[in-house]
């Protein structure tokens, strides 16, 4: 039986007006993504990661953990830019018990490819729950270089990587080293390739848009381990259609979170200093909306 392909959803962090952690309302964005078919990453960047605590994550992740009660997997992002500080948070998350625990590349310290070697393999050395190596450069300014990948992919403790950075050539890299090694799955994280790299050997995806879209999203992944090329073909020119028309707006993030604000204004508006929408912005989002019948 051919390997079976999933998706992750990078899931909207709930804020209340004062800017509060809206526990509820993530735990029913949870929900909702757990009966559309998908699992759930936590923390991460459309989690509004960097604008959390330290102790906010760890009860985020709990109350995730919490909510998925075993029903799907969950991964959450412990990366931070220094090593000290991405190991507690791990420690916090391993002793939760995740499926996964991302570490995004460290961002506004630029480090050498020996300087990430040394990075992720203290993090996979302080735990026992599974690493996922999180590259998205055009964020932190470090980015994971395919070799570097092949060098940790060797770490018992590393089981693979999370690609956003959106290189078609990078990603066939990745993927290059999963097919060297079945203890390292690569995991595609633009919105645009994830029909393609499904099927060219990434195990799964985590996408943002799937916050607006999970339905759309569960359909790729669900036609392509059924064998129907054509049903996910289909399923993809809507979510790539979907993507281009909304992105070209702004900050990708953002405008997920906002989108998903139209529809549920109980996900709240992001901490600032994020960019505060405008009617104008608001208008042409609704107008989206409801082009793809939402």
């Amino acid at each position: 039986m051919p390997e079976q392909k999933e998706a992750f959803v990078a899931l909207v962090t709930c804020f209340n007006e004062d800017e509060t952690i809206n526990y509820d309302a993530t735990r029913a964005q949870v929900r909702r993504q757990i009966e559309a078919g998908n699992n759930i990453m936590c923390a991460g960047t459309n989690g509004d990661f960097s604008a959390l605590t330290f102790d906010e994550k760890v009860r985020l992740c709990g109350e995730v953990v919490d909510e998925v009660a075993g029903k799907a997997k969950v991964i959450v992002n412990a990366g931070m830019p220094a090593t000290y500080e991405t190991k507690l948070l791990a420690r916090e998350f391993d002793r939760i018990g995740v499926d996964g625990i991302a570490v995004i590349t460290p961002f506004f310290i630029a480090c050498t490819q020996d300087g990430l070697i040394r990075h992720f393999t203290s993090v996979a050395d302080a735990v026992e729950t599974p690493i996922y190596l999180y590259d998205i450069p055009a964020r932190t300014q470090n980015h994971i270089e395919p070799e570097t990948a092949r060098v940790l992919a060797a770490h018992g403790n590393i089981a693979g990587i999370k690609d956003s950075g959106g290189a078609q050539d990078t990603l066939e890299a990745y993927m290059a080293v999963g097919r060297d090694r079945d203890d390292f799955d690569v995991y595609s994280g633009p919105d645009q390739l994830v029909h393609w790299a499904l099927t060219h050997g990434a195990k799964g995806c985590i996408s943002g848009l799937g916050n607006v879209l999970p339905d759309v999203l569960a359909q790729i992944v669900s036609c392509v381990n059924a064998g129907d090329e054509a049903g996910a073909a289909a399923a993809q020119e809507t979510y790539a259609a979907f993507r281009t028309d909304l992105y070209k707006l702004g900050f990708p993030p953002a405008l997920v979170k906002r989108a998903l604000y139209l529809r549920d204004p109980s996900v709240g508006a992001s901490r600032q200093p994020a960019l505060l929408p405008s009617p104008e912005q608001d208008a042409e989002i609704d107008a989206i909306l409801k082009k793809y019948g939402r």
